[in-house]
C-alpha cells in the first residue's frame, strides 16, 4: 500500500481557490455597491430587486442584459443595479427557475422582477440533465447523455433499477441471467468491450458511486452446480428514484475515470417539491406465470415412441407441476415537502414477490430519508442528507448455472419422462432410481436456500457559497452491506451429496467516500465559463467467511443446520475466511464554456491512482474534449418555424477499466505436497512452496478510446424532436492470462497485451407530442442502436470460453475470441441435416473423411445487430394508456437446454423436444455441440401495458388524486427462438473470460398481471 494515495493535500487546491477569488473581486464590489435600494435610478442604470412566487428574496441570480451581455448578480437581499437603457431587454437566470425576460420601459423606475416556476418539476427535470459531479441545461450538453423521469418507468412489476431503462435509450442493453425473483442483470452500453473485465457501467447512486462487487454470496455447488449471487443493484426501491441519466461517450463519462469505461448510470432519488406537503401510497398486486412452456412430447406420444419397458403408467406435464402461479404485492408510502430553504422526502416500502417455480421468492423492506436544507443569512450554506437502508430476504433453487452431466432442477424437470408420476401409491416422491437424474420435486424438497443481506447507503453533502458563482462542496458518503447464505442439502436417496451438505456463507462490505470540489460559473457579455476541480478517495472492504458440515441430520430430525449448525454433521470445510482492501485516489477537472451559447466546448481530466495495479502504473490518465454547435442559434435559422433547436456535437475521449481481480500485480505462492519433499527418507512428506501467479509490476488499467459525432434536432415546434449519433469505441491494453516467458516460475503470466476490441455504430432516438390538446394527449419515442463489434490484434490464436453442460460435454467450450470476428463468437460443427439412416451429417472441413473436432467452425456472434425500444404514453380526459415495446435483431443464442433434450434421450428413459422426434432422426444420435443448436435470438416483444384511470376528487379535500390502473408485463413477444426466452445469457465463464450467448435450462421469464393503485393526499 502506498501512501501518497491515502492522503489529501488541501494545499493543491488552495492556488485555484485563489483565481476564483482574483477573478471576483470586481463582481463583488458591484455586489458591495448595491447596498441601497431605492425608486431612483441614475442615467443608463437600473436598480430592481429579484423576488420568488412567495415575494422571498433570490440571491445569487444572473441579471443579463441581452444586448451587451452585461451581467450581475443579485445580493443577499436580492437587489441588483446594472447599465441599462430603456427598449433593451434583460433576463434573469438561476437554478431551478425559468429565465424571465422583461423589457426595459423606463430608466426611472424600480424593476420589480418575479422569478416564478411556470413549468413543473417534471418539466425543469427536463430542461437541466444532471452530468457527472454537476448539471447542465440540456442545450448546452456536449457529450452524448440520455436522461429517463419517474413517469417514464411507472409500468410493471420492476425490482431492480436496471429493468427501468430497458429499451428506453438507444445503445443500451439490458439482458437477465435468470428470471428467478432478484437474479443478477447484465447491462451494457454501447457493445462489449472485455474479454475478462466485464461490461457492467459504474452505477452512481446521488453522488455515491458503488461498486461493481457482490453484496451477497454466490451459492455453493451441492452436485446441481452453483448459482450466481443476487443483483447488487435490488436495494433501491424503485419508487424512490426521480430519474435515471445514462453517461455513454467519453466525453460524459470521462470525469469518472477509470471506472466509466463501460458508461456510466447516474441515479437521483426523489426530494421534496413545491407546494403543500404530499402524502403518496402506492400498491399493486400481480399475478405471475411461465412465460411459455417448451414443446416436449406428452405422455401418449412418449410411450408410443419407446420401448415398453419405458413407459411407468403415468401421464404428468412436469412444467405443469414444476411451474406454478405466482402472487407479488407491493406496498410503498412516502412524504415531500419543500420548503422556502429546504426539502424534505421520506419512504418506507415493502415487496413480496413469489417466483414462478416453487418455493423460490424475494422479499425486500426499504426506507430512505433525504433531507435538505439552507443555514445562514442568504441561504449560502446548503447540507443535503441522504439515506436508505433495505433488507432483502431470498429463496433460491438448486439451478447452477455450471452444473455438470447430471443438470440442474429445471434440466431435471424438462428431462422427466411424461410416463412418470410425482407420487408413488405409498404418497412419496416417486423414486427415478437412475444415475444423474432424479425427480425435480423430490430435489426441490430436499433443498433449502436462504439468503438475508441488509444494506445501507448514505450521504452528507455540504454545499458552500463562497462568492456568487464560486461554490465548494463536500460529498461524505459511505454503503455498508452484510449477507449470509445459508444453504442446505438434506440426505436424499440420489447419488449427488447422499449423506446431506450444509454450507453457511457470509459477505461483509463497506466503501467509504470523501470528496471535496470547487465550482466555478461566470457569464461577462456573451462568454459563459463553468470550472470544476476536485478530489476523491473512496475505499473499499471485503471480507468473508465459509463453512461446512456434511453427514448432518435427516429433514426434520432435529434442529435445521442454518438454526444450528453444530446439532449435527462433520466439518469438511474447516471455517476459511479472506479480507481485502482497495483504494483509488482521484484527481479531476472539466472546463465548460460556451459563446453565446451557440459555440460549446468541454475538456476533462481526470487522473485515478488505485491499489489494484502495480507499483509502476499505479495512476492512469483520462482526458476527454468535444465541442458543439448550436446551428439554430445562428442568425440565418432564429426566428424559423421549422428548426427550433439544431446542434452538432463531436467528441473525443479515454476512460479506464479497472475491474480485475485483486492483487493480480503480485506474486502468489502456497504450500503443496506436489511441490513437497520426504524428509529424512521416511515417510513424512513435507510440503514445498509452490508460486501460483508471476509478479508483474507493470500492469495496468484497459483503456477504452472512444469518439462520438451527434446531431440534436427539434423541428415543427418541438413536434418532432431527436438525436442521431456516431461512436467509435476501441478497447486498448486489455488485461489477459496469457502464457509466459521463458524461466518464468508459472506457466501464465496476467499482463496487458495489444488487443483491440472494437464497437461502432448508430444510435437513433426520435421522440413525438403528436397531439397535445386539453382533453387528449399522445407521446410516442422511438429508440434505436446498431452495433458492430470486432476483435483485432490478440497476441494469442483463440481463447475460449461459454463452457458447455451436459453428458459427454465435459470441456466442450461454445464461445471463441479471435481476431477478426465479434467477441464471443460461436465455435462448432456445421449440421448439414439427417441421412437415410436418421444420422446427424457435420460439415467435414479438411476432407479426410471424418468429423471430429477439427472440423469445427466459426459462426455469427451473440451480439445483436440492431435493438430498438417503442414507448407511448396518452391521456383522454381521465384514462391514461401506455405502452412499451423492445426487440432486436442480427443475434443468435446457443440452446444448451435444447441440447439436453436431444433425440439420444429416447433411448436412456428421458424426454426430449418434439421438434427433435418429428425430424426423422434417429436415438442412437449422440449429443454433439453443432450449429443444429445455433439459433437467431430475434424478437419483438410487449414488453409493458398499462391501462390507467384518475378519479375525480374535488369533493375530497384532503385527497389530491387517486389513480387506478391495470398492467401487464412481458405480454407476448415475437420470436422464433424455441427456448423459454430470447432475451437470456447464463453465465458460463471459462478461467474467468466471459461467456456470451449461452442459454442453459435458465429460470424462465414470466408474464405479469397487476392491479394498482396510487393515492396522493
Amino acid at each position: 500500500m502506498y501512501h501518497k494515495i491515502k492522503h489529501f493535500k488541501l494545499k493543491k487546491l488552495i492556488p485555484l481557490a485563489f483565481v476564483f477569488l482574483y477573478c471576483n473581486k470586481a463582481e463583488a464590489k458591484v455586489l458591495n455597491d448595491n447596498s441601497n435600494f431605492g425608486i431612483q435610478a441614475a442615467d443608463a442604470t437600473v436598480k430592481g430587486i429579484v423576488q420568488d412566487e412567495n415575494g422571498f428574496a433570490v440571491s445569487g441570480a444572473k441579471v443579463i442584459i441581452v444586448e451587451t451581455g452585461k451581467e450581475v448578480i443579485t445580493d443577499e437581499n436580492g437587489l441588483f443595479s446594472i447599465e441599462a437603457e430603456v427598449g433593451q431587454t434583460l433576463t434573469v437566470q438561476l437554478e431551478g427557475f425559468t429565465i424571465q425576460k422583461v423589457v426595459i420601459d423606463s430608466a426611472e423606475m424600480t424593476i420589480h422582477i418575479s422569478s416564478e416556476t411556470s413549468i413543473s418539476d417534471e418539466h425543469a427535470l427536463q430542461e437541466v440533465t444532471l452530468v457527472g459531479y454537476g448539471t447542465q441545461k440540456k442545450s448546452d450538453l456536449t457529450g452524448s447523455v440520455s436522461q429517463l423521469k419517474s413517469e417514464q418507468f411507472k409500468e410493471g412489476m420492476n425490482i431492480s433499477v436496471d429493468n427501468l431503462i430497458q429499451g428506453k435509450v438507444a445503445g443500451v442493453r439490458v439482458v437477465q441471467t435468470s428470471g428467478e425473483p432478484g437474479a443478477g442483470m447484465n447491462v451494457s452500453i454501447r457493445g462489449v468491450g472485455s474479454i475478462r473485465s466485464g461490461s457492467t457501467p459504474l452505477f452512481v447512486v446521488d453522488g455515491v458511486p458503488l461498486s461493481n462487487e457482490n453484496v451477497s454470496s454466490g451459492g455453493p455447488n451441492v452436485g446441481l452446480g452453483s448459482s450466481s449471487a443476487k443483483n447488487p443493484l435490488n436495494f433501491l426501491n424503485t419508487s424512490d428514484i426521480e430519474s435515471i441519466t445514462v453517461l455513454k461517450d467519453a466525453s460524459a463519462s470521462a470525469i469518472y475515470g477509470a471506472r466509466g469505461s463501460n458508461g456510466v448510470v447516474l441515479i437521483t432519488t426523489k426530494q421534496g417539491k413545491k407546494g403543500d406537503a404530499l402524502f403518496t401510497y402506492d400498491t399493486y398486486f400481480g399475478v405471475s406465470n411461465v412465460i411459455k412452456k417448451l414443446d416436449l412430447m406428452n405422455a401418449d406420444e412418449y410411450r408410443n415412441a419407446v420401448d415398453p419397458s419405458y413407459d411407468h403408467g403415468g401421464n404428468t406435464d412436469w412444467q405443469d407441476v414444476l411451474f406454478r402461479s405466482a402472487t407479488s404485492q407491493n406496498h410503498a408510502f412516502s412524504f415531500s415537502k419543500k420548503t422556502n430553504t429546504g426539502s424534505y422526502y421520506a419512504s418506507i416500502s415493502h415487496m413480496d414477490q413469489d417466483g414462478i417455480i416453487e418455493t423460490s421468492n424475494f422479499r425486500r423492506t426499504t426506507a430512505r430519508l433525504n433531507a435538505e436544507e439552507s443555514f445562514l443569512d442568504d441561504q449560502r450554506l446548503k447540507v443535503k442528507f441522504n439515506l436508505t437502508a433495505s433488507d432483502i430476504r431470498e429463496t433460491g433453487l438448486p439451478n447452477g448455472s455450471n452444473a455438470g452431466s447430471d443438470g440442474q432442477l429445471v434440466i431435471h424437470a424438462l428431462m422427466a419422462n411424461p410416463t412418470r408420476s410425482v407420487f408413488d401409491k405409498n404418497g412419496d416422491y416417486t423414486n427415478f432410481n437412475m444415475n444423474a437424474h432424479y425427480n425435480p420435486m423430490y430435489l426441490l424438497s430436499k433443498y433449502n436456500d436462504h439468503t438475508n443481506t441488509f444494506r445501507v447507503l448514505g450521504n452528507v453533502e455540504a454545499t458552500l457559497r463562497i462568492l456568487p458563482g464560486l461554490n465548494y462542496k463536500l460529498n461524505y458518503g459511505i454503503d455498508r452491506s452484510t449477507s449470509e447464505r445459508n444453504t442446505t442439502m438434506y440426505p436424499n436417496i440420489t447419488d449427488r451429496t447422499p449423506r446431506g451438505m450444509y454450507t453457511q456463507s457470509n459477505l461483509e462490505s463497506l466503501s467509504t467516500l470523501v470528496e471535496h470540489y470547487l465550482t466555478f460559473d461566470k457569464t461577462f457579455n456573451r462568454h459563459n465559463i463553468n470550472l470544476l476541480a476536485g478530489f476523491s478517495y473512496q475505499k473499499f472492504k471485503f471480507s468473508g467467511t465459509y463453512f461446512g458440515l456434511t453427514n448432518i441430520a435427516e429433514q426434520g430430525s432435529g434442529v435445521a443446520p442454518e438454526n444450528n449448525p453444530g446439532y449435527s454433521g462433520t466439518a469438511f470445510i474447516p471455517s476459511p475466511g479472506y479480507a481485502q482492501e482497495n483504494e483509488l485516489q482521484s484527481y479531476f477537472g472539466r472546463v465548460n464554456y460556451n459563446y453565446d451559447s451557440r459555440y460549446l466546448f468541454t475538456a476533462s481530466l481526470r487522473a485515478d491512482g488505485s491499489t489494484r495495479f502495480g507499483k509502476n502504473n499505479k495512476y492512469g490518465y483520462f482526458p476527454s474534449l468535444a465541442v458543439a454547435w448550436a446551428i439554430n442559434k445562428e442568425e440565418f435559422l432564429r426566428g424559423s418555424s421549422v428548426v427550433n433547436e439544431l446542434k452538432l456535437r463531436a467528441s473525443w475521449g479515454q476512460t479506464g477499466n479497472q475491474e480485475v481481480q485483486n492483487k493480480l500485480t503480485q506474486a502468489s505462492s502456497s504450500l503443496s505436497s506436489s511441490a513437497g519433499y520426504w524428509l529424512y527418507n521416511q515417510n513424512d512428506l513435507i510440503n514445498g512452496v509452490m508460486v501460483n501467479r508471476t509478479a508483474n509490476p507493470d500492469l495496468k488499467w484497459e483503456v477504452v478510446e472512444q469518439t462520438n459525432f451527434g446531431v440534436d434536432f427539434s423541428l415543427f415546434n418541438s413536434k418532432l424532436y431527436g438525436s442521431l449519433e456516431y461512436y467509435n469505441k476501441t478497447t486498448l491494453d486489455p488485461i489477459l492470462n496469457i502464457p509466459s516467458g521463458p524461466l518464468s516460475p508459472t506457466s501464465t503470466i496476467w499482463q496487458n497485451v495489444d488487443g483491440k476490441i472494437e464497437n461502432k455504430g448508430f444510435e437513433l432516438t426520435l421522440g413525438s407530442q403528436i397531439i397535445d390538446q386539453k382533453d387528449f394527449t399522445w407521446s410516442l419515442d422511438v429508440n434505436a442502436a446498431t452495433l458492430s463489434n470486432k476483435v483485432k490484434d490478440l497476441p494469442v490464436s483463440e481463447i475460449y470460453s461459454g463452457a458447455i453442460s451436459g453428458p459427454g460435454m465435459s470441456g466442450v467450450y461454445a464461445n471463441v475470441y479471435k481476431n477478426g470476428y465479434q467477441a464471443g463468437s460461436f465455435y462448432m460443427l456445421k449440421y448439414l441435416g439427417i441421412d437415410e439412416q436418421g444420422k446427424y451429417i457435420y460439415e467435414d472441413t479438411d476432407g479426410n473423411g471424418s468429423v471430429g473436432t477439427e472440423d469445427r467452425q466459426i459462426f455469427e456472434g451473440p451480439l445483436p445487430k440492431v435493438t430498438y425500444g417503442l414507448n407511448s404514453y396518452m391521456r383522454y380526459k381521465r384514462f391514461d394508456f401506455a405502452f412499451s415495446f423492445i426487440g432486436q435483431a442480427g443475434g443468435y443464442l446457443v440452446n444448451n437446454t435444447n441440447l439436453n433434450l436431444n433425440i439420444n434421450n429416447l433411448a436412456s428413459d428421458r424426454n426430449l423436444l418434439r421438434d427433435f422426434y418429428t425430424s426423422g432422426a434417429s436415438a442412437e444420435n449422440l449429443p454433439q455441440l453443432s450449429s443444429l443448436y445455433l439459433e437467431k435470438s430475434d424478437f419483438l416483444r410487449l414488453n409493458n401495458v398499462r391501462l390507467g384511470y384518475n378519479f375525480g376528487v374535488e369533493q375530497l379535500k384532503w385527497v389530491k388524486s387517486l389513480n387506478l390502473y391495470v398492467s401487464a408485463q412481458n405480454l407476448w413477444t415475437i420470436t422464433n427462438y424455441s427456448g423459454y426466452d430470447p432475451l437470456i445469457d447464463t453465465s458460463k465463464a471459462v478461467s474467468g473470460n466471459q461467456s456470451l450467448g449461452i442459454d442453459y435450462a435458465t429460470y424462465p421469464s414470466a408474464k405479469t398481471f397487476m392491479v394498482g393503485a396510487t393515492l396522493k393526499f
